[in-house]
């Protein structure tokens, strides 16, 4: 049997999370709303597999909803923490299914989910 690498895996984890914030925020920047959500939505979900692989010593699973991971966690998420997770859940449907096209947010709303995304992550980064 193979044994897991732990602390690889948490910092791939770790490290493509920033990867995709950066693009994230590029593509924001550029106009690119949609996809900037939906690297937004990856960065966070990287971070929080980041830390069930720290937490659990094993593989993150595969799943991409950010709220599910968050309760894989021995960590007390804010109310708010809680409900910024699940407000960009979708945005990982929106950029992989656009058929479901919704209406984009505006420029103050983007401003705060990168807001709440970099808090959050951070946040997540100081349990690694």
């Amino acid at each position: 049997m193979r044994s897991i690498d732990i602390e690889k895996h948490t910092e791939f984890w770790k490290s493509s999370s920033d990867e995709d914030l950066e693009v994230a925020l590029q593509l924001l920047d550029s106009g690119k709303i949609r996809h900037g959500l939906f690297f937004l939505h990856l960065s966070l979900e990287k971070i929080l597999k980041a830390c069930v692989c720290h937490k659990t010593r094993d593989m993150a699973p595969r799943t991409h909803n950010l709220v599910r991971l968050a309760d894989l966690l021995d960590v007390p998420f804010e109310q708010d923490q809680r409900w910024f997770l699940a407000d960009m859940n979708p945005y990982n449907l929106e950029g992989r299914y656009p058929q479901a096209i919704n209406p984009l947010p505006d420029k103050t709303e983007v401003e705060r989910l990168v807001e709440n995304a970099r808090s959050t992550i951070q946040w997540l980064k100081k349990k690694l």
